[in-house]
């Protein structure tokens, strides 16, 4: 039990980070500091856009509108810290 809850906990930080890259990667992608005609810059938008769009959709439905403003990343960012946390609190519980 507690090595899939471990698991589970190095599934949620890896998440995580691709959260972050994805995050660092529209703000890169918005200013224009990345090439959006590579097709390289492209393919890592498309992967990192697959991989948090089906997190992020459900999240953006219940936000206001914040005038372009996406808190949504954040938002999951907390909810990952705290199940993550409840995670290792019930691993230090079984371990005790």
């Amino acid at each position: 039990m507690i090595a899939l809850i471990q698991t589970i906990v190095m599934a949620l930080d890896l998440y995580w980070w691709i959260i972050i890259a994805s995050a660092i990667f529209s703000w890169l992608y918005a200013f224009n500091v990345v090439n959006s005609r590579n097709q390289f810059v492209g393919t890592i938008g498309n992967v990192l856009y697959r991989l948090t769009e089906p997190a992020l959709r459900p999240i953006r439905r219940f936000m206001p509108d914040l005038g372009g403003i996406d808190i949504s990343p954040i938002i999951l960012l907390l909810i990952i810290f705290f199940i993550r946390q409840f995670l290792l609190t019930t691993v230090l519980s079984l371990v005790v």
